[in-house]
């Protein structure tokens, strides 16, 4: 079994931030694959059989700082360990269109992390960083996180979602050191 998590913001209002690409990224790989979203463990739900292997697609809605109380759930139910999930979370520190899969790691300030870290007891699980850049100088950080891409970042974002969904269904297949050689650059 294994457990691909988006991490994002419930409601209308933080649908295209990005923040939400996690949701993002889950919600264009749900669609692909025909799946329904279905709440359960304060989150939405989703499951599917890729290359003979049980995969959950966690949506947590308990917003972004408690994101792992949803994880938790959800692991501890399955007895879902802790390499097999996967979470996926905006990076301010790579610039908008680069992805990178890692395979443990700190928070690195970001409070979805911090979250699962505390909630599930380790730094130990992957995680597809989906870079969004820096904000301009004058720019809150937290105000730049929660705004929608403009016009002129759509295109890059959407070439990350089509990359991004490789990288899962490669993760997935166990085939982590190819994703990470392809996409982590």
């Amino acid at each position: 079994m294994k457990l691909i998590v988006g991490l994002g913001n419930p409601g209308a209002q933080y649908a295209e931030t990005r923040h939400n690409v996690g949701f993002l990224l889950l919600d264009t790989w749900a669609e692909k694959l025909k799946l329904d979203f279905r709440p359960k463990f304060q989150g939405l739900m989703a499951e599917t059989q890729e290359a003979g292997e049980r995969v959950f697609l966690l949506k947590p809605q308990t917003f972004m700082n408690l994101s792992g109380r949803s994880i938790r759930e959800l692991t501890q139910f399955y007895k879902i360990p802790s390499k097999d999930i996967l979470v996926v979370h905006d990076d301010m520190d790579l610039p908008l269109g680069r992805i990178r899969l890692r395979q443990s790691g700190s928070a690195g300030g970001h409070n979805g992390i911090k979250s699962t870290i505390a909630e599930i007891g380790t730094e130990e699980f992957w995680r597809l960083k989906i870079g969004i850049g820096r904000p301009l100088a004058g720019w809150d950080p937290a105000r730049y996180v929660l705004a929608s891409f403009t016009k002129d970042e759509v295109p890059s974002m959407e070439d990350v979602l089509d990359r991004g969904q490789e990288v899962l269904r490669l993760w997935v297949q166990d085939e982590s050191n190819k994703a990470m050689n392809m996409y982590n650059r």
